[in-house]
Formats: structure tokens, C-alpha cells, sequence
């Protein structure tokens, strides 16, 4: 194999780092459509790591871990190859939404991709063809949207799966302290890329408009942790020495309409009967109170105060283990 790192016309010798953009697609006036791109190719040999962002246009997190990622590396002390793309999902993210506004589609249900397909099918299979096929390793970096949640890591490998195990220690080194262990829908890069044998994860850092320090920091070290725990830098990963691991959601559903007035916090471990949330009237007046179904951890919450009759208030991660 040769020791130069190359996506299509973007080359790195090693030792350098190159930035550039990639043609993707093309707008309704001819311009192109372009994803920016790094390439950062270590002076010592080692595996790949491909990392992305911005897979639905309004998850911003994974940009800025992506962006202090690349800036922290020094190609002459890496030991091996980074491939990060920063924004994914280009057309999203100049609509300031999720979904591609061209197809309408969700790009993180479309890999591997098609190259005669929708937008957001070309765009994954560009992607997966010259450069996600290229990693021995595969972070996609999202968040839980605007919706308040905990900074967690999932796999979505089926556990029966010969590559469940590779990811679920991707996912422990990563660090983040808490893991969904379910597999995902179809057209997850999470769970298309293990099939071609490349361990992968899609850390979800937080909930959130813009960019959230706290989110962003976690983000940052759990690539670090996977950096260094991989050979590629040198140092000691910060991992946890027990995490937390559910196998599935549980939505709290509000049987009444009012204002939230919430009795637990994001990361709490409840147990069956605990109350989560009362549902009050405009007065203050409790209306009803709404409890935990089971043991759980509380994932998600609403990001209004108040709710509608039949709405989801909160998320709880059931089925508990440690790892």
C-alpha cells in the first residue's frame, strides 16, 4: 500500500496534513456542492481512523470536537492516517435543519449509499467509497438534536453480529460513561460499516442549539481516548473504570396537558415508581405526576416547559449493566 493518504484528488504525504474540499453534489444553479475535509497522514505507520460531522445539518458538536481534533495532531507524531470530514449533510446544514431539504431524507438511514440514487444516497456513497472504506476504525459524531440529553455513545451492531464486540470496546474506549447497546435502523453508518468489518460508533454529544462546551470537551477526549488506546498518539486514554450500558428507550407520555415542573435530572439513576416530572395547570396546581415504569437512567427531557396531552416528557434508558 502506498504511504501516501489519498480521498480522489486530495493527497497527503506523511508527515502533512492537507485540507480541501470534495465535490458531493451540485445546486440547483450548477454550483457545486462541496464537504470540507482533513487528511491527516502520520510519519509512522499505523491503522486509519475516519471520522465525521454534521450528518443531520443542525447537529453542530461534532465540528468543533472534529475541528480541535485535527488542530491538536501533529502529523510527525502520529502513527497512522485521520480522515475527517466535518460537515456531512452540506445541503442541511445551510438550511439549519436535519434532514436533507433536497431529498428530505435523513443521510445517517442512507449509507452505504447509491451512486445513482437521491442526494443524500450519492453523497453517502461518495463518502463511503473513498473514504470510509479506506478506515480500520469509524467514529460518526452526532447529538440528540435541540432536545436536552446526556452525552452518551451508541452501538448499533445487532449483538449476535461477529462485529458487536469490536464496537461495544470502541464505544468503552471512547470513555463517555454511558452506552446505548441496540442496533439501529437501516442505513446507519453504525451499523453498515461493521459488516465490512470496520469497527464503529455514533457518539451522541448532548442536546443543544449551537455548540455546547461541556458536550464538545467529552467529545474531544473520547477521540483522544481512541487515538491513544489504538496506537495512533502516544499517552494514557481517560476511561472509566465502570460505564454505564442500556439496551433500549422507555418514553414517559404525559396523560394530561400543562407545565413541566421536573422532580429528576438528566443522568439519574431512578428506580421503578420514582417520580420524573409533574404535569401542573397556568395556577401551579399539580394535574398529575409521572413516574419511571422501571428501573432506568434518565436519557432525554422536553426542551419546552410545557406539554401537550399525549406528548413525550421524558426518555429513560432501560435494562441496566455495567461494563
Amino acid at each position: 500500500m502506498s504511504n501516501i493518504l489519498q480521498v480522489e484528488h486530495l493527497r497527503a504525504e506523511p508527515g502533512t496534513r492537507t485540507d480541501g474540499y470534495l465535490t458531493v453534489s451540485e445546486m440547483m444553479d450548477g454550483t457545486r456542492a462541496r464537504v470540507p475535509v482533513v487528511l491527516l497522514n502520520g510519519a509512522q505507520s499505523g491503522p486509519t481512523l475516519y471520522v465525521q460531522a454534521v450528518s443531520d445539518g443542525d447537529e453542530l458538536n461534532g465540528l468543533a470536537v472534529i475541528r480541535r481534533i485535527v488542530d491538536r495532531l501533529d502529523p510527525e507524531h502520529l502513527a497512522g492516517r485521520v480522515i475527517a470530514v466535518l460537515i456531512v449533510n452540506i445541503h442541511a446544514f445551510h438550511d439549519g435543519r436535519s434532514l436533507n431539504p433536497v431529498d428530505g431524507k435523513k443521510m445517517n438511514r442512507c449509507f452505504p449509499g447509491r451512486r445513482d440514487g437521491t442526494s443524500s444516497e450519492r453523497i453517502a456513497h461518495h463518502l463511503y467509497q473513498h473514504a470510509i472504506k479506506q478506515a480500520d476504525y469509524c467514529i460518526d459524531l452526532h447529538q440528540g438534536g435541540v432536545r436536552p440529553m446526556i452525552d452518551e455513545v451508541r452501538v448499533r451492531v445487532d449483538r449476535r453480529r461477529r462485529a458487536h464486540k469490536a464496537c461495544l470496546e470502541l464505544a468503552r474506549v471512547f470513555g463517555i460513561g454511558y452506552i446505548l447497546d441496540a442496533s439501529g435502523p437501516d442505513g446507519q453508518l453504525a451499523r453498515v460499516a461493521p459488516e465490512q468489518g470496520i469497527p464503529t460508533i455514533d457518539p451522541e454529544l448532548g442536546g443543544c442549539h449551537g455548540w455546547d462546551e461541556s458536550s464538545i470537551q467529552k467529545g474531544v477526549t473520547g477521540v483522544e481516548n481512541v487515538l491513544k488506546h489504538y496506537g495512533f498518539i502516544k499517552g494514557e486514554p481517560q476511561i472509566p473504570d465502570r460505564q454505564i450500558v442500556v439496551d433500549g428507550f422507555l418514553s414517559i407520555i404525559s396523560g394530561r396537558g400543562g407545565f413541566l415542573e421536573y422532580h429528576a435530572d438528566l443522568y439519574d439513576h431512578l428506580h421503578k415508581g420514582d417520580p420524573v416530572a409533574d404535569v401542573t395547570d397556568p395556577f401551579g396546581n399539580i394535574l398529575e405526576t409521572l413516574v419511571t415504569p422501571q428501573e432506568s437512567i434518565l436519557w432525554s427531557r422536553s426542551l419546552k416547559p410545557m406539554v401537550a396531552c399525549g406528548e413525550s416528557v421524558a426518555t429513560v434508558g432501560k435494562n441496566i449493566r455495567y461494563i
